[in-house]
């Protein structure tokens, strides 16, 4: 279960849709957070070999399909949690993602122009 202090700091959970009138600074700024988490390639494959496995994954699954190493493929993990998109746990020495499917839902949210004035 996650910390109330991981859902605060975790940009993904609270995204306003871009339509969203008189958007604030803090709104834009955690919203350009998450896009940055997703503007590396290597995390969007990450993003996606997640989102065709129902199981969580270990950093070993991905190092040969994305072809970077396992501090790389750690460290973009890393950022994809800190956003707020992956889910992180601990079996023993080893940590396992998987996909926030509740804030990825949420997350399509973002693109809604309902409001936005033309």
């Amino acid at each position: 279960m996650r910390k109330l202090l991981e859902m605060v700091e975790r940009p993904a959970t609270c995204c306003a849709p871009l339509g969203t009138t008189g958007m604030s600074e803090e709104e834009s700024e955690t919203t350009a957070r998450v896009f940055k988490a997703l503007a590396d390639p290597h995390r969007v494959r990450i993003v996606n070999l997640l989102a065709n496995h129902n199981e969580p994954r270990c950093v070993c699954d991905f190092t040969e399909p994305l072809g970077i190493s396992q501090p790389t493929v750690s460290f973009h993990l890393k950022k994809l949690v800190e956003a707020g998109l992956l889910d992180r746990e601990r079996r023993g020495v080893w940590a396992y993602y998987s996909i926030d499917r509740e804030t990825l839902a949420r997350l399509g949210t973002i693109f809604r122009l309902e409001g936005a004035t033309t």
